[in-house]
């Protein structure tokens, strides 16, 4: 029998790259649109959930954003974020379905914490203060789940937290969108406009741990078929990092624009470093695939294709 699987978020990067891995059609996915699933309506969740009895939940939906989004927007992004997750977990768990896979987030991970970031570092400190409603909500989410298989160890209430993502179906616009998009639209502008030179913000020296989406896509499959085995967090990412002038420059490599760099040392730059620990993801016995030259490359063939729509 086909296992039956509800994906929130199916229209966000996340949702759309497992929906086009080829294993999805060994599934039957239940992928709606928030018109018809709206996650903020309590009764609109558990209408949806007696309604199609799925058996199991991808929760990927979100209200998301880099940096300036999350400035611009601190009340939507804790109170949407918070609402949405409350809302799915504990439906589900009323209704009896025994396993949800919660997609969270590194920025859970306090700002000041030791890198590499392991999972029991989730709420150990201060967090980063330019997306803390967001992080707030992802961690309420995660201590949800765990709650859930504590009171009920038959549920399998697990947490994913990717490291920053980026790649098809990515948003490009700057005042949406996370680095990697942003710098390649960035640069495949200034190339276009024959710029002598663009601007990073801040000394660039700060680092970051970037995976592509298809490969968290790769995971999230691994995961559903070794379920019982996956921890209850567990990190998913490269397990290295990159500084923000080496993601410029490798993206520049590939678009082919030879101008120069100025850093903007006005502008904030988040946390000097996040990088996931990623011993409980190799013990898991899964790797991502996908190198940073080959995804940007992947990512930049995307935004070419669609950059007009």
């Amino acid at each position: 029998m086909t296992m039956k699987v509800l994906i929130t978020g199916a229209n966000g990067m996340v949702g759309k790259n497992i929906l086009e891995h080829p294993n999805a059609s060994q599934f039957e996915f239940i992928a709606p649109s928030s018109k018809e699933l709206n996650l903020l309506d309590v009764q609109n969740v558990n209408s949806f959930l007696i309604k199609h009895k799925p058996d199991m939940i991808i929760h990927a939906a979100g209200r998301v954003g880099g940096i300036q989004a999350n400035m611009a927007n601190p009340v939507a992004f804790l109170f949407e974020n918070m609402q949405m997750g409350l809302n799915l977990i504990n439906a589900a768990y009323q209704q009896g379905i025994s396993k949800f896979m919660n997609m969270s987030s590194s920025c859970m991970y306090p700002r000041n914490a030791q890198n590499p970031l392991a999972e029991e570092l989730i709420l150990q400190g201060e967090l980063e203060p330019t997306n803390e409603g967001y992080a707030l909500a992802k961690i309420a989410s995660t201590r949800l789940c765990e709650y859930v298989v504590s009171e009920n160890p038959e549920f399998q209430y697990k947490t994913v937290i990717p490291c920053n993502l980026y790649g098809r179906h990515d948003k490009f616009d700057p005042k949406n969108s996370h680095m990697i998009p942003a710098v390649i639209k960035k640069i495949y502008d200034a190339k276009q406009m024959q710029l002598p030179s663009i601007d990073i913000w801040g000394d660039g020296t700060a680092r970051r741990e970037f995976m592509y989406a298809g490969d968290l896509a790769d995971f999230v499959f691994y995961a559903i078929k070794h379920y019982e085995d996956m921890p209850q967090n567990i990190n998913v990412g490269l397990g290295q990092d990159y500084t923000i002038n080496e993601y410029y420059q490798t993206i520049a490599q590939v678009i082919g624009y030879e101008g120069k760099f100025e850093h903007d040392l006005t502008k904030p730059i988040g946390m000097r470093q996040k990088l996931i620990d990623d011993e409980k993801l190799k013990s898991f016995g899964w790797q991502s695939k996908t190198s940073l030259t080959e995804g940007v490359k992947k990512a930049l063939q995307f935004y070419m294709e669609h950059k007009n729509d």
